[in-house]
């Protein structure tokens, strides 16, 4: 009787992916936020437009220099823990080999069990370097490109965000009609977008678009009340 091919479904979302989150996530909740702010302070559109035009550039420069440092800080130490491993299994080989063994314990393994296995890594160094950064250290070999890829994902999410809650001031009569709008457009991207955040963390769909809506919601109502306080 033919089978069923068994399937299986993980969540595999690239770093990209979370780039995009990130940058998205900002980009349209502070700009929601400082106009929103600012509309309960002053009566001048091009004032807000500029100041979140102002806000957009440096919040994607601020985020993107962010990713790219995080990106060239990961990079640098999985260089230099790869190194020190290099070393030590040249060095004290029967100390990592040890380290390899307690690996294999952690799941249950024996000595006699895990011992062809760490006989074949002493043999092939290179392998038993990935070894050593991948499980006793669960690490990764970043990708050379990342940094500045990072930078340019997270800085564009960042501005593509930014622009929704900006764009009804552009061509609203005035900052309350504006606000509204904006408020509009901007709760339904949030929720749009925590929805489809979800479809890629593996997260609930509704639960994941109703938090992004209520954090972004509250952001922005809390700038616009303390701006009107302040005013």
């Amino acid at each position: 009787m033919p089978q069923t091919p068994h399937l299986e479904r993980h969540f595999t979302a690239s770093e990209t992916v979370r780039d995009v989150v990130i940058g998205m996530s900002d980009g349209l909740t502070v700009p929601f936020a400082l106009a929103a702010g600012l509309s309960g302070a002053v009566a001048l559109t091009h004032v807000i437009i500029t100041a979140g035009l102002a806000e957009i550039a440096a919040g994607s420069i601020a985020m993107g220099l962010g990713g790219y440092l995080a990106a060239r800080s990961d990079a640098e130490h999985y260089a230099s823990e790869q190194q020190r491993e290099e070393t030590e299994i040249r060095t004290v080989p029967e100390v990592e080999a040890e380290e390899v063994r307690g690996v294999f314990e952690a799941y249950g393994l024996t000595a006699a069990e895990s011992a062809p296995v760490v006989a074949a890594l002493q043999r092939h160094p290179a392998a038993w370097v990935d070894f050593m950064m991948r499980f006793e250290l669960g690490l990764e070999k970043p990708d050379p490109k990342r940094a500045v890829s990072s930078a340019l994902t997270i800085g564009g999410a960042y501005i593509a965000g930014g622009f929704i809650p900006l764009a009804p001031y552009f061509v609203a009569p005035s900052v309350r009609s504006a606000l509204t709008l904006s408020v509009g457009v901007t709760l339904v991207a949030l929720f749009v977008f925590g929805f489809i955040k979800a479809r890629f963390t593996g997260a609930p769909p509704a639960r994941s678009a109703l938090q992004t809506a209520l954090v972004g919601g509250a952001a922005a109502a809390a700038a616009f009340i303390l701006a009107r306080l302040v005013s």
